[in-house]
């Protein structure tokens, strides 16, 4: 049988006769497929919706308006549940040092400006965020699951785009332009993904949840794939710059972005730099 939606009428197809339905099917009936009226005809509807007895906190064999594959639904039974939580927890980590590292090497190459302390504090929000989404379920604590996804996802937008800029200001061969280009695409992806997402996830229709999610997804790995991008510059990384980091100085020039060799580009300068 097959779940009644909006019009409460169905369709049914036996050989080739067709026939309109009430508000049920009797259960003796042998249905070989199941359509359901809409404004414009009949259309293909998932047959495995029907009123089955599906035991609470285990996954459904039918895919409604109430577990349409968005992130936060495909982590909400166990075992997801837990590898879902641990990828969050794992990832804010990870982020939070990729923010303080890139911190700590712009201040090396003097850009110690109000941009490279906004991005390291959206950077951080953004972890933060992630803490939220990957501990609190979207089925047992809607609410503050909503609260961190709000955060986190324009957070680490702004972060990305914040990076872009620090990446064109501090570019300096053509290889550092053509990946300040990469990073302003994937910027733009990002933006158009996730408001395109939140438009879609706000109507209650089937075709645009699903859209949403596709969109959330797109999000999703592009941000990680900007963040793949500081593989570049973390190249020219060393004990130094993590003790620039920690203990909020440095003394030494400053390097190239994505070489290991000490730069001597104007920029650069060999003396103390603070970290603020």
């Amino acid at each position: 049988m097959c779940v009644l939606l909006r019009t409460g009428e169905l369709c049914w197809k036996e050989g080739e006769q067709w026939g309109k339905g009430g508000h049920g099917l009797p259960l003796s009936w042998n249905i070989s497929e199941c359509r359901l009226i809409y404004p414009n005809g009949c259309r293909s509807y998932n047959e495995s919706c029907s009123a089955d007895s599906t035991k609470h906190g285990y996954p459904k064999s039918c895919c409604t308006l109430e577990d349409v594959p968005l992130i936060s639904k495909c982590g909400t039974y166990p075992p997801e549940s837990c590898l879902f939580s641990l990828i969050g927890n794992i990832g804010a980590f990870l982020v939070a040092i990729i923010c303080f590292l890139r911190y700590g090497q712009l201040l090396e190459q003097r850009q110690a400006s109000g941009v490279n302390t906004a991005a390291l504090v959206t950077g951080c929000t953004n972890a933060a965020g992630l803490v939220v989404v990957g501990n609190f379920q979207v089925d047992y604590a809607k609410s503050l699951h909503y609260i961190g996804a709000g955060v986190a996802f324009p957070a680490g937008l702004l972060f990305v785009c914040l990076q872009c800029f620090l990446s064109y200001h501090t570019a300096v061969s053509a290889l550092d332009f053509w990946m300040a280009h990469l990073r302003v695409f994937l910027s733009t992806m990002a933006f158009i993904s996730l408001v395109l997402s939140g438009i879609f996830f706000i109507y209650q229709s089937f075709l645009l949840q699903h859209l949403a999610a596709i969109c959330e997804w797109v999000f999703v790995i592009d941000i990680l794939v900007f963040y793949g991008t500081f593989s570049y510059e973390f190249g020219a990384i060393s004990n130094e710059t993590l003790v620039a980091v920690l203990q909020h100085s440095g003394g030494r020039g400053c390097k190239s972005p994505g070489s290991s060799s000490t730069s001597t580009h104007l920029n650069c300068h060999p003396e103390s730099i603070p970290m603020i």
